[in-house]
């Protein structure tokens, strides 16, 4: 084991699919010479050259159907959008055709692409470069959604990721670039459609989801010295969700908040309390809690944009709620 930023296992799985299957390629705007926005592709347009990992114009459209096309004639490229908001500019693409053509084909044609793109508010970018995407594309039969937590787990499936046969998002926050973490030193990936429990506990479930898994851990321990034993849920692959681990822990602890940073309304959080709702109505002694942004574009002023984005004080309140207190 050693202890690598999120960035850096990024890197490192990137390089590691490139040098493993010559299949594998990378491209995007300023991932190349530049080594990408937040520098994740720094070095591997020198170690695998130009024509593994390469620069584009400024056209997203073209870069998700270039991967669509490069995807069904069997190279498994990996396409990075600069910003989660230039997703909605690459959705006729993804929804229409990539995520589409197993089913519509019924050959076993498959699309194995990995769409790498970044969210999420903090950084003061404003209202067209901050935003969550995943409700855009949550209700899209045949694409994966994968949203890691912590350097490990962006390592292992972003591996998963590039191998699977399905075409699969796969979301970076940008406020966890440097988050560290234990890495293992070899070979190794994380199976994709698994949740995993982050913390055991028998008072109350917290199912937190991307960059939210760390501000859901944090709320946990600082519960803990209230006499409160929360446990935490992160999903890691949103679409297909792993629901079995989150109706077990409910079961368990008969209370349920839902932590994520897309605005709550309409968001992923919903689906996953109507799941519980379903599967787990009668163990529930308390109503769901979600925890989420409020309905509102994500603002610019610094001081906004704090109050805009989740905290460990929202969860507390919410896991307060939940029991009564």
């Amino acid at each position: 084991m050693s202890e690598h930023t999120v960035r850096e296992s990024i890197n490192r799985a990137l390089a590691e699919e490139l040098e493993r299957d010559e299949r594998v390629f990378l491209y995007g705007e300023d991932v190349g010479d530049y080594g990408g926005l937040y520098q994740v592709t720094d070095g591997l347009q020198d170690r695998f050259g130009e024509e593994r990992v390469f620069d584009t114009p400024l056209s997203e459209t073209t870069l998700g159907g270039t991967a669509v096309g490069a995807a069904l004639t069997g190279t498994r490229p990996v396409v990075e959008i600069m910003f989660g908001d230039f997703m909605a500019i690459i959705a006729d693409q993804i929804t229409n055709f990539a995520a589409k053509m197993y089913f519509n084909y019924g050959d076993g044609t498959g699309v194995p692409m990995v769409v790498r793109t970044t969210y999420g508010a903090g950084d003061q970018f404003g209202l067209h470069h901050s935003q969550s995407p995943i409700g855009w594309f949550q209700n899209v039969p045949g694409i994966k959604i994968v949203a890691p937590s912590t350097p490990h787990d962006y390592k292992g499936l972003l591996k998963a990721s590039i191998r699977d046969d399905d075409p699969v998002i796969f979301l970076e926050n940008k406020l966890r670039y440097e988050d560290e973490g234990e890495v293992p030193d070899g070979e190794y990936t994380v199976p994709l459609c698994r949740s995993e429990r982050k913390r055991k506990g028998e008072d109350v479930t917290v199912v937190a989801i991307g960059g939210m898994v760390d501000v859901a851990m944090e709320a946990a321990e600082r519960l803990e010295a209230d006499g409160v034993d929360a446990e935490v849920i992160d999903p890691r692959t949103v679409v297909p969700l792993d629901k079995e681990p989150i109706f077990d822990s409910v079961r368990k602890t008969h209370r349920l908040v839902i932590v994520h940073e897309a605005a709550t309304f309409g968001g992923f959080g919903g689906e996953i309390a109507a799941e519980v709702a379903e599967e787990a109505l009668f163990y529930l002694d308390a109503p769901i809690e979600r925890v989420g942004a409020p309905f509102t574009p994500v603002p610019f002023a610094e001081n906004l944009e704090e109050a805009y984005l989740p905290d460990e004080e929202d969860v507390i309140e919410a896991v307060q709620n939940t029991l009564g207190r």
